[in-house]
């Protein structure tokens, strides 16, 4: 038996990490989904500056679907068609939609700041203003040193400037210790490749499609797809996986001018710009999926736009207004500014936007087939979450949360169901149970997040 973590290496030091095999031992130990064989994936996508949903004699609802209970494909697409959540129709029986959830804590001087520091973190908010940092770890970093090897950290990725008045500010090792994001797909790309080290020629000719991290280790691939004791469905299993690197690449030289991509050295900046928001964030999706299918990583955050998301989003063929004002409803980034007109349809079309892109990544997991016979998305935890409930009140209550993925059969999907105005550290517990990691007796974890948010779960939530 060959290693389930075996690398191909190639000429110029290139290695390409092999897919999940049902042909090969699983060599591990580490945690997994509880009542389940099979590894858990988590990766936790966040939107800002909160979603159009129904604000009380102002706004209607345009982002959950009208009733509580059963979804299917038919409820999301015909009886909730125009709601944000309809662009997930074809994944309504993987998907758990979480209304009733808020943050356990006042902001520090910024809702935004604030609300993406207790994002993923459950914890309170220290300092002020826009420089207010996280008094916690968040839950990719608790499930990092729990699920992946030694040594392994969680991906960090975003979308978008590095430099602004709110940057990122999702990933949190510990108390106040903010994670750096990683914002250019082609260097991420290399790393989780291993092209690190490659030569600037090397890199220039697979940027331009010259050549593939395939072709370079197309000797050991060969052979590797020879091997009798591979099942025809590990080797299609392994061609799709080649298939996708490939694609990877070239969907990401067709982001960028041919001086960029010339200039390898300029790509970051490319990344940045607003044009390339969502499609930058579309390519770490194929990332993240990459990585999981490979088993090199087990969870990943990526934060799409800037604290104060300040992209200006196409809409109806239209350039819009920055969306932080759009979230605002003025022309302002304050308090005060000339109306925006029709900004809560603007509002709801970056919604529609961003759930479009959420399913660019169930797409991605429901592209690869596990060991098991299903596919990477029934074995993953999928999260598109918000720091803020809605645009111009930045509230703290009844955060949007969308899971996908059933967590190796874990997780209740195919509803939509009301936590009841609980502290969203219980739902973060949840999500940490689904991964795998529970309470040494084996029930659900239940203490993470600030010790003085009363601990729990979300019971409603598991199958």
């Amino acid at each position: 038996m060959i290693n389930r973590r075996r690398f191909l290496a190639g000429l110029g030091g290139a290695m390409v990490a092999l897919p999940a095999l049902e042909s090969v031992k699983f060599l591990g130990g580490r945690a997994r989904a509880a009542g389940s064989g099979k590894p858990v994936y988590s990766v936790f996508i966040r939107q800002g500056n909160g979603c159009q949903q129904e604000i009380p004699n102002a706004e209607p609802d345009r982002f959950w679907p009208a009733q509580l209970g059963a979804l299917t494909t038919d409820i999301l697409a015909n009886d909730n068609a125009g709601q944000a959540v309809a662009e997930l129709a074809d994944y309504a029986s993987s998907l758990l939609l979480v209304r009733g959830t808020r943050f356990g804590f006042n902001a520090a001087g910024c809702g935004h700041s604030g609300g993406l520091n207790q994002c993923l973190t459950a914890a309170k908010v220290t300092g002020d203003g826009q420089t207010s940092l996280a008094g916690g770890e968040s839950i990719d970093w608790f499930l990092g040193q729990r699920v992946n090897p030694v040594g392994v950290e969680p991906l960090a990725l975003m979308s978008g400037p590095q430099s602004a008045y709110i940057a990122h500010g999702l990933s949190y090792s510990g108390p106040q210790q903010l994670r750096g994001a990683a914002n250019n797909p082609f260097a991420v790309y290399q790393d989780l490749v291993g092209l690190t080290g490659a030569s600037q020629e090397l890199l220039e000719a697979i940027a331009l499609r010259r050549k593939s991290v395939n072709d370079l280790v197309r000797g050991e691939m060969q052979d590797l797809l020879g091997k009798s004791y591979l099942s025809a469905a590990d080797k299609a299993r392994l061609q799709t996986h080649f298939d996708v690197i490939r694609d990877i690449e070239v969907n990401m030289s067709c982001q960028l001018t041919d001086s960029e991509v010339m200039a390898l050295q300029d790509i970051s900046g490319a990344a940045e710009d607003n044009g390339n928001r969502m499609a930058v964030a579309e390519m770490m999706m194929d990332l993240i999926a990459l990585a999981f299918s490979c088993d090199a990583n087990r969870v990943a955050t990526l934060q799409i736009g800037t604290g104060n998301d300040q992209t200006r989003y196409t809409i109806d063929g239209v350039l819009q207004n920055t969306y932080h004002r759009i979230s605002h409803r003025i022309d302002g980034d304050g308090s005060e500014g000339a109306p925006i007109e029709n900004a809560d349809l603007l509002h709801h079309g970056v919604d529609v936007l961003h759930a479009k892109t959420f399913k660019h990544l169930l797409d991605r997991l429901s592209l690869y087939t596990s060991p098991s016979g299903g596919t990477l998305l029934d074995d993953s935890v999928a999260l598109w979450t918000n720091d803020l409930a809605s645009g111009p009140p930045h509230s703290f209550s009844n955060i949007p949360q969308v899971v996908a993925g059933k967590a190796g059969g874990y997780l209740k999907t195919g509803q939509y169901i009301d936590a009841g105005n609980v502290t969203h550290n219980k739902f973060l517990n949840t999500l940490i149970s689904a991964a795998g990691v529970c309470k040494p007796d084996g029930s659900p974890y239940d203490s993470f997040g600030d010790p003085e948010l009363a601990p729990g779960f979300i019971a409603e939530m598991i199958a």
